[in-house]
């Protein structure tokens, strides 16, 4: 059954879309839109806040909220970011569960214009994912099953970056361990977080060349079936569902988009 704050959220993404909240217009007021939806005005605050921190809406003044407008933005490099836009406060948190593998916590935060409230935040660990690519435009991956979505798929080699451990050390140990082939070569080409809204993980990618096949898989467990992929495959691989993993699509989509500007480049 839909909540109230994600029915309200929901109607205000449907006005943007619709055009009844056109890029540059005005929301109504908070009393307005409380008596319009039928929502406390706390809970419409929260609504409010996450949009805003999605980019779908922007504040100024901490009190007037708007649909972001191309006018009304900056320009950086091909980018663009609102100059107006406050970040939210941070007054402290307080751990919930902590172990080695995950860490919740509630974090105080006051967004802009909005009361306190304790939002939930998952950390997890640091973690490096290699896409190894050979002379035959082939990528090394793992045909393995994970017991959480119940089902088998590919993945690229990759794990936890130790306590003290450089992350391209790690690639290059993870490659090793899980199919038995060192990469000569390491580049690294992003690092990034795959659910910046609760969860802190930081994943950082990278491509390996001239791999070397040093023996078996020490890794058993973590292994599957190791076998070397042709790129031509990963975009039918892709659109089948057969990728597991925010990593193993981040490296793959950087790969084949490199590639792809690298051939229009050419021509």
């Amino acid at each position: 059954m839909e909540t109230k704050t994600a029915r309200v959220e929901r109607t205000i993404r449907e006005w943007m879309g619709s055009g009844k909240l056109a890029p540059g217009a005005k929301l109504p007021s908070e009393r307005a839109l409380v008596e319009e939806l039928g929502i406390g005005r706390t809970a419409l605050r929260q609504v409010l806040a996450r949009l805003v921190a999605e980019g779908v809406l922007e504040v100024r003044n901490r009190s007037s909220y708007r649909v972001p407008a191309p006018d009304g933005e900056q320009t950086h490099g091909g980018a663009t970011t609102s100059g107006e836009l406050e970040p939210w406060l941070i007054h402290g948190s307080r751990p919930v569960y902590n172990n080695r593998w995950v860490k919740l916590e509630l974090v105080d935060v006051e967004p802009p214009s909005v009361p306190r409230f304790e939002h939930h935040v998952v950390r997890l660990q640091h973690v490096a994912i290699t896409a190894v690519l050979d002379d035959r435009d082939r990528v090394l991956m793992l045909w393995r099953y994970r017991f959480v979505p119940d089902r088998w798929g590919w993945e690229l080699p990759g794990g936890i970056v130790d306590t003290g451990e450089d992350a391209s050390t790690c690639a290059r140990r993870e490659v090793e361990e899980e199919t038995g082939w060192r990469p000569a070569n390491l580049e690294h080409v992003v690092t990034y977080q795959p659910m910046v809204g609760m969860v802190d993980s930081p994943h950082e990618i990278f491509v390996g060349t001239g791999a070397e096949h040093v023996g078996d898989p020490t890794d058993v467990e973590e292994a599957g079936r190791v076998e070397w992929v042709p790129l031509a495959d990963i975009p039918d691989l892709m659109a089948g569902g057969q990728l597991m993993g925010s990593g193993t699509l981040v490296a793959l989509l950087h790969v084949l988009a490199t590639r792809r500007g690298a051939a229009t480049t050419s021509a």
